[in-house]
């Protein structure tokens, strides 16, 4: 038996086959086409093709597909995908059609959350949420083992929770939300305004706010009292949401991904501490973890693969 799963990517799509022991048979990438919706899916079959290359064609074999945007999973559905350029396009139909597999499709967050959930950070747990902070603010939920998606698959906007009613614009159309104060995108506009604000600070040693990222305040942590402010600040806004999340669906274990998940314990650890004080009850009873995701940018092609497992 063969899982394959698939990572729509803006630039790329990625995928990876595991035999019926989880173990990774093959993986491999694709451009991602600029051309729509039939040549995404030829793509697709085509990248098939090629991870299947070598596999016992007598064996039974599985498509999940991990996707951006709105998707009605049920019925293998992309609502909407803009940078894709897709709207109610049958993304499984299509790609059933071109490879004779049974396909089933989640939004590319979601697939992400699933493979920590089957194979990395919360394998251990049966509850758990990824949470990414990249451009913006994204993950999935993992209640009971199953994937989280709210009605017609189009809940689990964890990056659009409100933190700060009337608060600064995000691109969703509100204000206020997790994602305008929490994303690597958020995080760099605060280090910048902060450098503005104080010309003295250590962090113009990198030459100058064009070449700030999601980083630059936590290089200058240990020795500049600005870059301390900014990295303060921005756990408690990161803390906010998380806080949030734990106290409605009060998982095992919060994972986070993303680039700037890779300062780990210097996240991790004071975000665990807030955590600890803001969280509703005693929490030496249901106590919440939060830790690094371990897949990186495997997450979504693994959970894909993974949507079909809940067979066994």
């Amino acid at each position: 038996m063969y899982y394959i799963g698939i990572d729509i990517g803006g630039t790329a799509i990625k995928g990876v086959v595991l035999d019926g022991e989880r173990r990774e048979i093959s993986t491999g990438s694709v451009k991602t086409p600029e051309d729509g919706g039939e040549e995404l899916c030829l793509a697709i079959a085509g990248l098939v093709e090629k991870l299947l290359d070598g596999a016992d064609k007598s064996e039974p074999a599985y498509c999940g597909i991990g996707c951006p945007g709105v998707i009605d999973s049920a019925r293998g559905v992309v609502v909407f995908a803009g940078n894709l350029g897709l709207k109610n396009f049958p993304l499984a139909e299509r790609v059933t059609a071109l490879t004779g597999l049974e396909v089933k499709i989640t939004n590319d967050a979601n697939a992400a959350a699933f493979g920590e959930a089957h194979f990395g950070a919360g394998s251990e747990y049966e509850n758990s949420i990824l949470v990414t902070l990249g451009t913006g603010v994204g993950g999935g939920i993992i209640c009971g083992g199953k994937l989280f998606e709210g009605g017609f698959s189009a809940g689990a906007e964890i990056g659009h929770i409100v933190i700060k009613q009337g608060g600064r614009p995000c691109t969703c159309g509100r204000r206020g939300c997790w994602e305008a104060y929490a994303s690597a995108t958020a995080l760099i506009e605060q280090t910048k305004s902060a450098m503005k604000k104080h010309p003295d600070s250590a962090m113009w040693e990198i030459g100058g706010e064009q070449f700030v990222n999601g980083k630059t305040a936590f290089d200058f942590y240990e020795r500049d009292d600005t870059a301390r402010k900014v990295v303060k600040k921005y756990i408690k806004y990161l803390a906010c949401g998380i806080v949030n999340l734990a106290n409605v669906f009060r998982p095992e274990v919060i994972m986070l991904g993303g680039g700037i998940s890779g300062q780990g314990e210097r996240l991790t650890k004071p975000l665990g501490r807030i955590l600890d004080r803001e969280l509703i009850g005693d929490g030496s009873y249901a106590p919440v973890k939060i830790v690094t995701a371990k897949l990186g940018n495997k997450a979504g092609a693994y959970g894909a693969a993974a949507l079909f497992m809940d067979r066994e």
